[in-house]
């Protein structure tokens, strides 16, 4: 016997769990399958390595499903400010000028997926199937069905593929990708500092790469090193008094002391799209449809977006009483969603190579730009308005509207 679903999304990260909770309450009955359960919270942990910038727009769709609380509850970090600067060019953008309390948040990647997935187990039209193994995903003529390593067999009208870079769901089915590999790597370290809690994240630009400090609660931050894989790899072999040294010396004294490394990790950086992100009864979300460049952290965010504007397609499309399968209803949410990633992959892509330059010409040209954004209001806000993801065709949810 099948089991029959309206939608199942495959992968209960933070995407996944966010189609999840702004399916909830609707009429579609949905099952989340996720392999295991992060662990639970606890305010003694130390942070997380893994930690993102959740952007306004991102905070209001955890706000509007109702996982923001949840959030609040754990830990984040409200920044106001970011500097950006490289030797004679410099900014500094200042949630007040467009009067908002915070440009974003640096929140836990476990957190916000906790709070998500604490969430959706409230909705009673959502089976959240955890732990769950898939075992085999089956699509042949439009329809798609799984089966778990329990021997169940869930079919349903929409598979939603947040299963990730790698995604299985998008390999299954068929759908090609473009990706190519950049020449850096990017170095991650969980730090404590002498500072307490900053409003203020700081990204400098030099020739082996940014180098940015996110600030943690309490006496903690994170910072990521970009450099090249080799010289990432050398850091990595040093022992924590030796990178402290090397932090120490590579770093401006504006960041204050740092007393302590906690952790490190490191991972290579790619961008990766899909060649389409919707088949008749299918549909990519976030990684699993697009990899980008983590320059300036909107890699979680334009997923969010994506799982918000989907949700919103499905449930306006099961209104008007139509095939949510039907591969014109999901390309909607395909011509929403792909050229507005699309633009921000490209513009990631050219601060990349405009600041990884080191031709002289180039050089001065971006200090020019970076001085001449600290003078000119008008332009410094709509980029602080597009960092925040308040630019652009947003979803409701984004913009703080319920949809159901």
């Amino acid at each position: 016997m099948k089991e029959e679903y309206d939608v199942i999304i495959v992968g209960g990260g933070m995407v996944g769990a966010v189609v999840a909770c702004a399916l909830g309450n609707s009429d579609l009955k949905v099952a989340l399958i996720e392999q295991a359960m992060p662990e639970e919270f606890s305010p003694e942990q130390a942070h997380d390595l893994r930690v993102s910038a959740l952007s306004i727009a991102s905070q209001q769709i955890l706000q509007t499903v109702g996982a923001w609380d949840a959030v609040i509850a754990m830990r984040m970090c409200p920044f106001k400010r970011m500097r950006v600067w490289e030797t004679a060019g410099d900014t500094e953008f200042n949630s007040d000028a467009i009067a908002y309390d915070a440009l974003g948040y640096i929140v836990e990647n476990r957190v916000t997926q906790l709070a998500l997935l604490q969430r959706a187990q409230e909705f009673s039209n959502i089976d959240f199937l955890c732990p769950s193994i898939i075992r085999k995903i089956h699509y042949a003529d439009g329809k798609g069905s799984i089966q778990l390593d329990d021997g169940r067999v869930l079919s349903a009208k929409v598979l939603v593929g947040a299963d990730g870079g790698q995604s299985r769901l998008r390999q299954t089915v068929g759908v090609g990708v473009t990706s190519w590999d950049y020449q850096q790597h990017a170095m991650v370290i969980y730090v404590e500092t002498d500072y307490e809690q900053q409003d203020i994240t700081w990204q400098r630009f030099v020739p082996t790469g940014p180098q940015a400090f996110l600030p943690l609660s309490g006496n903690y931050g994170s910072i990521v090193w970009y450099n090249t894989p080799d010289e990432v790899r050398r850091l990595k072999t040093l022992s924590d008094e030796e990178l402290l040294i090397e932090l120490t010396k590579t770093f401006p004294d504006c960041l204050g002391k740092i007393n302590k490394i906690l952790g490190v990790a490191s991972f290579p950086l790619k961008r990766q799209h899909a060649q389409e992100y919707v088949k008749q009864g299918i549909a990519l979300v976030g990684d699993a449809a697009h990899m980008i460049n983590p320059l300036a952290g909107q890699g979680v965010n334009i997923g969010l977006l994506d799982a918000a504007m989907l949700a919103e397609v499905l449930i306006e499309a099961s209104n008007k009483g139509k095939n949510i399968a039907d591969v014109a209803v999901l390309k909607r949410y395909e011509r929403l969603r792909r050229n507005e990633n699309l633009k921000m992959m490209t513009v990631m892509d050219l601060f990349y190579r405009i600041f990884s330059n080191t031709v002289m010409p180039v050089k001065f040209f971006r200090n020019l730009g970076l001085g001449l954004a600290e003078r000119m209001t008008p332009l410094k806000n709509k980029v602080m308005r597009g960092a925040m993801g308040l630019e652009g065709r947003l979803p409701k949810l984004a913009k703080g509207e319920t949809i159901i």
